[in-house]
């Protein structure tokens, strides 16, 4: 079975706000990193359409930045799946578009033949977590309290142990933890 892997920054009180975020070479090296051993990034329609919007340009125009360029190039080849009752199409190349249960068609997903999965948006880490169906979190954790925003781990509604893998300082105070279920 294909492991899902969970990628996501977030601020130290559990906020999950693009906005906020520091975005620095490294932040991109890890999130590289992650694209290089997966085949397919899964979104749901917000995170899908921020991301639609910034990176297809980034590889027609490249910025200079080589970890951000490479990140762009990334993340436009691999197969991308986004979860969305309202979207009617989605236009970025190699992208479906998935109108039925997220569970069912994860669970489905991760039994086909390939490399891990990516999973890129916070509020499919806060539905999906509970299931099971997660099987590595991959914490950026910026130095930021922001106070208010998209809480990460919200309405979980049991314990969930899980085991430290590694934990990774950046320079600019990011930590990344790399956590596993435990």
């Amino acid at each position: 079975m294909r492991p899902l892997i969970a990628f996501i920054n977030m601020t130290l009180d559990g906020f999950c706000d693009h906005t906020a975020m520091i975005a620095d070479a490294e932040v991109h090296e890890a999130a590289n990193d992650l694209l290089r051993e997966t085949d397919t990034i899964v979104f749901g329609r917000k995170t899908y359409q921020l991301m639609e919007d910034a990176w297809p340009e980034v590889v027609k125009h490249p910025t200079g930045n080589i970890p951000m360029d490479t990140f762009a190039r990334l993340i436009d080849d691999i197969d991308k799946v986004v979860f969305s009752s309202t979207l009617q199409e989605v236009t970025w190349k190699n992208t479906t578009l998935v109108k039925q249960d997220p569970e069912n068609f994860i669970r489905a997903l991760k039994e086909r033949e390939g490399k891990p999965i990516a999973l890129g948006s916070p509020s499919f880490i806060a539905a999906l977590l509970p299931t099971g169906l997660i099987d590595e979190l991959r914490l950026c954790i910026q130095p930021i309290i922001l106070g208010e925003g998209l809480r990460l781990f919200k309405n979980i509604p049991h314990r969930i142990d899980l085991k430290l893998l590694n934990t990774k300082p950046f320079a600019s105070g990011i930590v990344m933890q790399i956590y596993r279920k435990g």
